[in-house]
């Protein structure tokens, strides 16, 4: 009996012992993820003297001063960049949720020749490298004169092939029954996919929406490709700008602020909605 509880003493201590390990390394973690997001923050919330007279970098601001988050709206366009980035990223999200719906509906649901071979060949885009795939978008574009052009940014983005395949099967995790019986009680099947198959999946559509709005919003390579006329510059490109020019290297405190301003609206969209990118990502990739 006294060796039972000796046992059961040593197993307690073995797994708090782990616990605490596992809550350490998970903290550690946290914290280099997190810091430059600090170091941005703090910097951006110096003064200009008090940054350049720092021998040693600080950890604290000695006196918190918002004139650089004016400074970076004055110096360069900031709220035009801001503007065609949320027209970009709107666009861009709407048109392809459209388009995902619509073929990730055919490839689950209906039944046509060669369905499982076209889908089998889309999967396999997935392997060509985004740089022959940037080329080739750069040459069509080109030819199509619409560099410079909204329409130039957005349409090379209004499809990906791992969202389709996200949504296909969660689609496909839907009873064939409810379809059979929406038949019988003559739904067509468009209705069907927007009065059944869309609430229902509802999760997985919430994750896809966010994680392209992310994915618009931080778009660089395509942006800085395609576009050299300052009126169609994203977020993206005003940091660039910002950095090439005097500006941004002689004033660290305002170009950090800068990039608060940017970086905002796409971390308190994850903190609100991480719990729905978590929830859908799990139902896409589990079957059953």
């Amino acid at each position: 009996m006294n060796e039972y509880k000796q046992i059961k003493k040593q197993s307690k201590v073995v797994k708090i012992f782990k616990k605490t390990g596992i809550y350490t390394g998970l903290s550690l973690w946290a914290i280099a993820v997190l810091f430059p997001f600090y170091w941005m923050l703090q910097n951006s919330l110096k003064s200009f003297s008090e940054y350049n007279s720092e021998s040693i970098p600080k950890f604290f601001p000695a006196k918190i001063v918002f004139e650089n988050f004016k400074t970076a709206f004055t110096a360069v366009p900031l709220f035009k960049y801001l503007l065609n980035t949320l027209i970009f990223t709107v666009a861009t999200t709407l048109i392809m949720l459209i388009v995902i719906i619509l073929a990730a509906f055919a490839f689950a649901r209906l039944d046509f020749k060669g369905k499982n071979l076209a889908f089998t060949l889309m999967l396999s885009l997935m392997m060509i490298p985004n740089e022959l795939v940037i080329i080739t978008n750069f040459v069509t574009v080109t030819n199509m004169d619409l560099r410079n052009t909204f329409l130039g940014l957005i349409l090379p983005s209004v499809t990906s092939i791992f969202y389709l395949y996200l949504l296909k099967e969660n689609f496909a995790q839907i009873p064939d029954e409810l379809y059979l019986a929406a038949q019988v009680d003559g739904s067509t099947d468009f209705n069907y996919l927007i009065k059944v198959m869309v609430p229902i999946s509802s999760p997985t559509i919430v994750t896809i929406l966010i994680l392209k709005i992310i994915e618009c919003w931080n778009s660089y390579i395509w942006p800085r490709l395609i576009t050299d006329d300052k009126a169609y510059f994203l977020v993206s490109n005003g940091i660039q700008e910002i950095r090439e020019s005097g500006f941004g290297r002689e004033n660290v405190p305002a170009m950090m602020a800068s990039v608060v301003v940017i970086s905002l609206p796409l971390i308190i969209l994850f903190l609100v909605f991480k719990n729905r990118i978590m929830e859908g990502v799990s139902r896409g990739g589990t079957k059953g």
